[in-house]
């Protein structure tokens, strides 16, 4: 329901609240308009209301604007310098004969209730309002929208602003930039009317006389460069710049600031008059424009809508295009990494992002840990899916060298260690990230069985047969230490079998290790080789001391299986013989002690 509280501006009444009625009379206050209604209540509280049926009875017209605000006007002064509302006003009449008040629904208007009222002012003051730079917008495209050109009245408002836009070009930068922002609340009659582009093109002008950002006009010489719409074209300081403008354009421009109050839709305009908007942006100081953008916008964009993201998504590729096509020579892999972040979050579409974590994907070995522990967006604590598809991209690189792909296995052996106690990550994401990797990525699994046990104790929910799936899959037991094979064969966490495996492959490899080749050459050795064979016993006697140690492990594990099958058996007889008997009573055997695992 619409308000119903009233202020009065001369024979204009219109709805609005209390508080908005005192803002609007201290306003107004030197309107004498105003004032002669206020002092003809001589007969106090009744006089007042007197006055206002008086005022209604004169305000012949209701006026609806956009179902916000109903306005009481007079239809003759109203309708006398608007085409549209004569019009409206004349078929209304038609269907409501012997109604002395009439009613007019006025949907979409532009500006809504601020508006219609600038319209009414100047309706009232016998077409006359004074002009400024931040409500020209808003009067042009009301102007339009009611038809109030010459035809109707001379020196009509459409008239006025026209001659008032004429000189936009005299306008100061600030000018520009508030009239444009205006523009935000009606943009689609702005843009439809042209006066966001002409608006635009003043702004261009004025980047052309004033900044250090460079918006020239391709000369016919230089044919080859990429030509924009409009004319100009970005481009960086050359070594032809004198050195103080290149100390400033070291540091980030001014108007990356001032551009930034404006909303989406103008900056792609901005950006598409550019002639570099999506697929066609190849300018750096562009793209660090509009990162530095949407990077404000962020924090508003998070507490909105997914249609307000929607509204950044054109930006969002424009940047990630830019980023595609400047690559390494203008971006480090955090910088890149960190563009992705920023248009990830604005509606890119699936190709930009693609595109994008290619190239970021191919430098994989210049990141570091801190660099991939981002935030994630399913519920996790880390963004696992973005990394995985990453490590894809570098793998399926055949030019990457083993040492490369060995430091980023050093790399993601760190990172499973830090994600695995994330709650929410599942064993199919660990084991995704940890199979990623070729075997060659790895000379050592002592890393991956870390952040497998990690892991497990952070999921102690895991049934036996996941967390033998875990081991099985994830580890080269070959390739681990000593060390590390010992504690895998004491971790309780670790299903026994899997630890027998473990144990088995690493006295394979010991025993392997301790078989000296033997090659006939001589029944008589040289002092060299009797050198050589008695330094090797020397050092074989260590090596067996350890293969003993294993060889006790295996045993001991080898007895806990036996153990634990034998536990099992006895579970289930004793749970068949239950079902037997049908006895309520527990029965004696169920209270004999379990035999004790190791």
């Amino acid at each position: 329901m619409m308000p119903l509280k009233w202020y009065i501006y001369g024979n204009l009444i219109t709805t609005t609240t209390t508080a908005a009625a005192a803002a609007h009379h201290h306003h107004h206050q030197n309107h004498p308009q105003i004032l002669s209604v206020v002092n003809s209540n001589k007969g106090g509280f009744l006089g007042f209301f007197q006055c206002i049926a008086a005022m209604a009875e004169f305000c012949n017209l209701q006026i609806h604007v956009n179902g916000q605000q109903t306005f009481f006007v007079n239809e003759k002064i109203i309708s006398k310098y608007s085409g549209r509302l004569k019009k409206v006003i004349k078929q209304e009449k038609g269907k409501t004969r012997g109604i002395k008040k009439s009613s007019i629904d006025i949907d979409d208007f532009p500006g809504g209730a601020d508006g219609f009222e600038l319209v009414s002012r100047f309706c009232y003051n016998n077409g006359s309002i004074t002009v400024t730079v931040s409500n020209v917008s808003l009067l042009h495209c009301c102007a339009i929208f009611l038809g109030m050109t010459e035809r109707i009245s001379s020196c009509n408002l459409l008239q006025q602003t026209e001659t008032f836009l004429g000189g936009i070009f005299y306008w100061s930068w600030n000018d520009i930039l508030v009239s444009l922002k205006s523009c935000e609340s009606f943009f689609s009659y702005a843009d439809s009317s042209g006066l966001v582009e002409k608006l635009v093109f003043a702004l261009l002008a004025k980047f052309a006389q004033n900044s250090d950002i460079i918006l020239a006009a391709p000369s016919s010489s230089s044919s080859s460069s990429p030509e924009t719409a409009s004319g100009f074209r970005f481009s960086s300081p050359t070594k032809n710049t004198s050195p103080s403008a290149r100390r400033r354009s070291s540091s980030r421009p001014r108007w990356f600031d001032d551009l930034s109050i404006l909303p989406p839709k103008i900056i792609e305009k901005v950006v598409k008059s550019l002639g570099a908007y999506g697929a066609e942006n190849n300018s750096l100081v562009l793209t660090k424009f509009l990162l530095h953008y949407l990077q404000k916008k962020t924090a508003v964009i998070r507490k909105g809508s997914l249609n307000s993201r929607s509204e950044y998504g054109g930006l969002a590729g424009t940047v990630a295009y830019g980023a595609i096509l400047l690559g390494k020579t203008a971006f480090s892999w955090r910088g890149l990494f960190w563009i992705l972040r920023v248009v990830s979050q604005l509606g890119l579409s699936r190709d930009c992002r693609i595109g994008l974590e290619r190239l970021i994907g191919g430098m994989l070995d210049q990141a570091t840990l801190d660099d991939l522990l981002v935030c994630g967006h399913d519920g996790g604590v880390y963004d696992v899916n973005l990394v995985l598809r990453l490590i894809r991209v570098f793998v399926s690189d055949d030019s990457v060298s083993a040492q490369k792909m060995k430091k980023v296995g050093r790399l993601i052996d760190k990172y499973l260690g830090e994600v695995s106690p994330d709650q929410n990550l599942k064993v199919s994401k660990f084991l995704g990230v940890a199979e990623s990797l070729p075997d060659s990525a790895r000379d050592c699994f002592d890393g991956v069985y870390r952040a497998i046990d990690i892991y497990l104790q952070s999921h102690p929910s895991l049934s036996s047969e996941e967390r033998s799936r875990l081991c099985s899959r994830c580890l080269n037991y070959e390739k681990l230490s000593l060390e590390a094979c010992k504690d895998l064969a004491k971790n309780p966490k670790i299903p026994p079998k899997v630890a027998v495996q473990a144990l088995a492959a690493q006295s394979q490899q010991c025993s392997m290790a301790s078989t000296p080749e033997f090659v006939y050459e001589s029944p008589i050795k040289s002092h060299a080789q009797m050198a050589l064979y008695n330094s090797f016993d020397a050092d074989s006697t260590s090596v067996s001391e350890e293969n003993e140690d294993l060889r006790l492990n295996l045993q001991r594990m080898q007895w806990r299986v036996v153990e634990l099958e034998r536990s099992c058996k006895e579970m289930k007889g004793q749970m068949s013989r239950m079902a037997k008997s049908k006895i309520s009573t527990p029965s004696p055997s169920l209270n004999r002690a379990m035999p004790r695992l190791c």
